[in-house]
């Protein structure tokens, strides 16, 4: 414990434990609700059912978030963030584009398993609800961790000879349409086997698609 030569607590030590305290609980709250409209949908769930799954009153939950249009906005930049930090990680690391198209492939098909409701929310919130998130949320402005580790990629495959130079949205289109339509056809019970064994099959159909001829 901090505490100053008067043995008592120094105020600034205070103040960070209680934005740290109040952080954490915005932060499970984003992820009851992140839980809430990815399986629910986004108009079918309400405020109090968000607080009777934290546990908290309606009132309370309205000290961290003004309205549910509020929540909505800042579930998707969170998703983004943790994406993003993932796809960092790759494009911080050693090898080649063809390499990391399969790290990244296999990094969104293990949080498309394993945490379902991330992607879940981006795809059937986030690109279903459009007019919940015109206001604040314009173009790609709440998706600009993930979208920004995208074109951190794709710069360099380019500037290494690797990948073909294109305008970048041709590129991501091609991109996240594999992989958003084998996490739907996943999600829809259509493919007979777990997304994890079309990873290697579908990067090299992406790097097929970006490389430089």
């Amino acid at each position: 414990m901090n505490i100053n030569k008067h043995g008592k607590m120094n105020e600034s030590a205070f103040e960070g434990k209680t934005v740290d305290k109040k952080l954490r609980k915005s932060e499970k709250i984003l992820d009851a609700a992140l839980m809430l409209f990815s399986t629910q949908g986004f108009y079918a769930t309400t405020i109090p059912d968000i607080a009777k799954a934290m546990g908290m009153s309606v009132g309370n939950i309205y000290n961290y978030f003004s309205s549910k249009e509020m929540l909505a906005k800042e579930i998707i930049k969170y998703s983004s963030d943790i994406l993003g930090s993932e796809i960092r990680k790759v494009n911080e690391s050693e090898g080649s584009a063809k390499e990391k198209i399969r790290k990244i492939v296999a990094l969104y098909f293990e949080m498309a398993s394993s945490k379902p409701q991330h992607i879940n929310y981006f795809l059937r919130v986030y690109l279903a609800n459009k007019e919940v998130f015109k206001d604040g949320c314009e173009g790609m402005v709440c998706v600009s961790s993930f979208i920004t580790e995208l074109m951190i990629f794709f710069e360099e495959g380019v500037a290494k000879g690797e990948l073909r130079n294109q305008d970048f949205f041709s590129a991501f289109g091609l991109f996240m349409g594999y992989l958003g339509g084998f996490v739907f056809l996943s999600g829809e019970g259509v493919l007979d086997k777990p997304l994890t064994h079309y990873v290697d099959e579908i990067s090299l159909n992406i790097y097929n698609a970006l490389k430089q001829q």
